[in-house]
């Protein structure tokens, strides 16, 4: 029997080994409806009044939640001068569901839909949130700017480590062709014309830095590559914080985005 590739990609077995979920209530949510899950996001204002500003979609790594990255980094962005959405996953943090990576990758709808037009975004993926930020990019080429840390060239190696084709009922070539036809980064970074900007560090013991090279090379517009000397997959902030967040505040500093549509009277 012959599987379609989200059949395959939401398998249990990639969704057990491959995926690390933990509960964690956010201090502040915004509830995302992607159909058959909520998804427990955040959204942090820099205006205190509300002002609706340019929009940072956040992608946070396997392991964390939403929670994790409310201390602090809704400041640092906000200085910045931009408005963040911190996405959460089906399964993690509050959201309901299960973590299921084909459905995982067609919740970014929903979440692109909640953050606002994409002209005024820039969408940033850390580690495997890198998945759901080129699935952005695929599928609104308009967003306005694109951010990797740390990130995936080649899905289905990083798959390979966890599951066989064998363990999931199906023969290599079906594998491949399956993870070809929902996660060619590849295909997805080449067709981005806007700017982006690569984060690595040269000692990432979990994703080399050859997929940072990569994705640089294959990107379809102006892209910055900074790698780092210091830190490694979970420490690349602070171990390079003023220069990580220099390359940060420059890249957004140039990104243009048009204004905010007049408030409703």
């Amino acid at each position: 029997m012959s599987l379609a590739a989200d059949d395959l990609l939401d398998h249990p077995l990639i969704s057990e080994r491959y995926f690390f979920p933990r509960a964690a209530r956010p201090r502040s949510r915004l509830d995302v409806d992607a159909g058959d899950a909520t998804l427990a996001c955040a959204l942090h204002r820099a205006d205190p009044g509300g002002r609706v500003g340019p929009t940072v979609v956040h992608f946070h790594g396997n392991g964390e939640v939403v929670a994790d990255w409310q201390d602090g980094f809704p400041e640092v962005i906000g200085r910045m001068g931009w408005d963040l959405l911190l996405a959460e996953y089906r399964g993690y943090g509050a959201s309901t569901g299960q973590p299921r990576l084909g459905r995982m990758l067609d919740d970014v709808e929903a979440v692109m839909r909640a953050a606002g037009p994409p002209e005024r975004l820039v969408v940033f993926g850390r580690s495997v949130g890198s998945l759901f930020a080129l699935e952005a990019v695929a599928r609104f080429r308009s967003v306005a700017g694109l951010v990797l840390e740390s990130a995936i060239a080649d899905p289905l190696e990083r798959l390979m480590l966890r599951v066989t084709p064998r363990e999931l009922g199906v023969d290599p070539a079906a594998f491949e062709a399956a993870v070809a036809a929902r996660l060619d980064h590849r295909a997805k970074v080449s067709g981005y014309r806007g700017p982006a900007l690569i984060l690595h560090t040269r000692d990432d013991g979990l994703i080399d830095v050859s997929h940072a090279e990569r994705l640089a090379a294959w990107a379809g517009g102006p892209v910055t590559l900074e790698v780092f000397d210091e830190g490694d997959h979970n420490t690349i902030l602070a171990a390079n914080q003023a220069a990580y967040l220099g390359a940060l505040e420059a890249f957004l500093g140039g990104v243009a985005t048009p204004a905010a549509p007049p408030a409703p009277r």
